[in-house]
């Protein structure tokens, strides 16, 4: 292996000669877990300290915990008070991911606050953890729930760079952090702004037609041969595109490519639906609704709507099933719906403009609000592979900065 000059080959690969090869354990001053107060002491519990569970991760910025504990549920228990900046991970859960509060915080046991020794900077140990998630996942074990011990994590291995460097590389991720999070908030908004329109827009009006999607559409299940999974039915080199739950998105178009391709001597025992259907989802997912993109044999799990006995605007029809789904969704035993039969499909009941025109103009409104959606959640998507690879790229010493 060739290596070029002012690198060095090491157990991790090629680094640069002035960065070394560490321990985990040895660049920390101490690690520390956390614990839960009981749950039998109501003293134990109550708006004072938040108390950070694994679940929490996800909404960490800004911080939005489910409970919180009392100076005394810390006092009588395992956890501890974490100061705002300190990494917290987890051990048990959801390994490899970190989190640093801008306040101060009390843990779980599943969780383990690390304060990095003097010389590693905080936020470099903080994008060392992003970038390594999934070899920290691999490490865990267990059978149910994937674990990893205090020992094991001390042991995984890091190339660090000096000091200066790793400020230097922190603030260039930082700063793309903030990119990201710029158009997850613009995202967030524009997606508030796009549910009050919808409800007001769709609100049934005085004037509107009531029918049952019986009345106004005719509609078959999807269709694949038995039994499933066995090879002959797919051909994904050169065969059909066959529609699954998992080929429908939530932007109510088809995935660019499907998953799997259907072979000729399953075809016949498939349907068939041109370019511009509306497909729905009826089982797992259910609710995902589309048109179309191209040519395409559509599986069992899914709805396909042949023909319409009424004059309907196509997206302004997607967008009253798509309510429609979300309100059963809300009143199902337990907040689920797994699957859901044709027989019941056709006895909902929608409401809707007389005239297609007035179809037609609430369609374009909301159709150019998810496409503003989309086209940031685009651009979202690629500044977080741009991420990806600068952080290949500094945290392993191929680009230097210092």
């Amino acid at each position: 292996m060739e290596v070029l000059e002012g690198y060095q080959l090491t157990e991790l690969g090629i680094i640069p000669c002035d960065w070394k090869v560490k321990e985990f354990g040895k660049l920390t001053d101490k690690i520390v877990g956390g614990g839960t107060p009981s749950r039998t002491n109501p003293l134990f519990w109550g708006n004072e300290i938040p108390w950070v569970t694994v679940k929490d991760f996800a909404t960490f910025n800004p911080l939005q915990t489910q409970e919180y504990i009392t100076k005394e549920g810390l006092r009588k228990s395992a956890s501890h008070l974490i100061p705002k900046g300190v990494i917290i991970t987890s051990t048990r859960m959801a390994l490899g991911k970190a989190v640093i509060y801008n306040v101060d915080v009390s843990i779980n046991q599943d969780l383990k606050a690390v304060f990095p020794s003097k010389d590693i900077f905080t936020k470099f140990f903080y994008f060392w953890f992003q970038f390594n998630s999934k070899h920290i996942e691999d490490l865990g074990s267990g059978s149910t729930v994937m674990g990893l011990s205090l020992p094991d994590l001390k042991k995984i291995k890091i190339p660090l760079p000096p000091l200066p460097e790793q400020q230097a590389i922190a603030e260039v991720l930082k700063d793309t952090d903030n990119l990201i999070q710029v158009l997850e908030k613009q995202i967030a908004k524009k997606r508030n702004i796009k549910q009050g329109a919808m409800q007001k827009l769709l609100q049934p009006k005085e004037d509107w037609e009531v029918k049952k999607l019986g009345e106004i559409a005719i509609f078959r299940r999807g269709s694949f041969p038995q039994p499933y999974g066995l090879d002959k039915w797919y051909d994904d080199n050169s065969g059909y595109p066959f529609i699954q739950v998992f080929d429908v998105d939530d932007n109510k178009k088809l995935k660019s490519v499907t998953k799997r391709h259907i072979s000729r001597e399953a075809q016949p025992y498939s349907v068939f639906v041109k370019k511009g259907s509306i497909v729905l989802t009826i089982q797992g997912s259910i609710g995902r609704i589309a048109i179309t993109q191209y040519d395409a044999y559509v599986d069992r799990t899914l709805l396909l709507f042949e023909e319409f006995k009424v004059d309907f605007d196509h997206y302004f029809f997607m967008l009253l099933i798509h309510i429609l789904f979300e309100k059963e969704k809300e009143t199902a035993p337990g907040g689920i719906i797994k699957t859901i039969t044709k027989a019941a499909l056709t006895n909902f009941v929608i409401s809707y403009p007389k005239f297609k025109e007035e179809q037609t103009r609430i369609a374009t409104i909301l159709s150019d609000m998810d496409d503003e959606i989309f086209a940031l959640e685009t651009k979202l998507k690629k500044y977080k592979m741009l991420k990806l690879g600068i952080m290949q790229n500094l945290l392993t010493g191929k680009i230097r900065l210092v």
